[in-house]
């Protein structure tokens, strides 16, 4: 029995089998929507306003790359992509879109509502707070980051790995670690390493975009992850936000 408060799901795939199986297993338990095509699906996602997207990678007049980046331009909506490609390029493409994850097709229901639900798991309340570096600003009440008050636009997925490496800044992370805390998965298989390799990629595209200096923020640790570490001489001050 879904409720005003169910999180809504939109489905988008040209297929009618997958979508109206997808929709049928997902009503048990979200309020869903569903398309066939790209027009549809952005004409249903202004009125329905989902939290989170699944997403086929191939429609009949647009592809997810594009549609997922449009969506996700109007709102932190998250997605998560289906795809019948299971080449290393082809995720990396699909990640780069800004996917919050994908399920490689054919798929079980049962691995399907798992990765729901931990896509949803990062909606968890935080304290609100706002953490500055000098020309750096990041505000989780908002979920906006700035660099020389410029925005930097951000997926929700993205926001979420760059608030962690800043409140944490100086720590390094392992991209097993970075896994287990932002997508939630126990993570022991160092194949998962190009999914975090990947949006890092994306958040540094960004800052430098907003900020020719943004580049310097994100330090590699060779061989094991990640670490923030703002320039020299900046302290980190908190806000919290009551």
């Amino acid at each position: 029995m879904t409720t005003d408060t169910t999180p809504k799901i939109l489905v988008v795939d040209d297929d009618p089998s997958i979508r109206t199986l997808v929709h049928r297993f997902l009503t048990q338990k979200y309020q869903v929507d569903s398309a066939a095509d790209g027009e549809t699906a952005l004409e249903l996602f202004e009125k329905f306003k989902p939290l989170l997207v699944i997403l086929d990678w191939n429609l009949p007049d647009t592809t997810g790359y594009h549609l997922c980046q449009e969506m996700q331009r109007r709102t932190n909506v998250f997605v998560v992509m289906l795809s019948s490609r299971t080449d290393e390029a082809d995720k990396v493409k699909i990640l780069s879109a800004g996917a919050d994850d994908y399920i490689c097709k054919p798929f079980g229901l049962a691995e399907l509502a798992i990765r729901i639900e931990v896509v949803l798991r990062r909606m968890r309340p935080v304290t609100p707070s706002r953490i500055v570096f000098d020309r750096f600003a990041i505000d989780s009440a908002r979920r906006e980051a700035t660099l020389n008050d410029r925005i930097i636009n951000l997926t929700a997925l993205e926001f979420n790995i760059l608030y962690l490496l800043a409140s944490h800044s100086g720590e390094s992370w392992s991209r097993q670690q970075l896994i287990e805390k932002i997508w939630g998965w126990n993570c022991d298989d160092t194949g998962e390493d190009q999914l975090v390799t990947v949006h890092i990629g994306q958040i540094r595209k960004k800052m430098i975009q907003a900020d020719a200096t943004g580049s310097q923020f994100i330090k590699t640790v060779r061989g094991y992850g990640y670490r923030f570490e703002p320039p020299s001489g900046t302290a980190m001050a908190i806000c919290q936000f009551i």
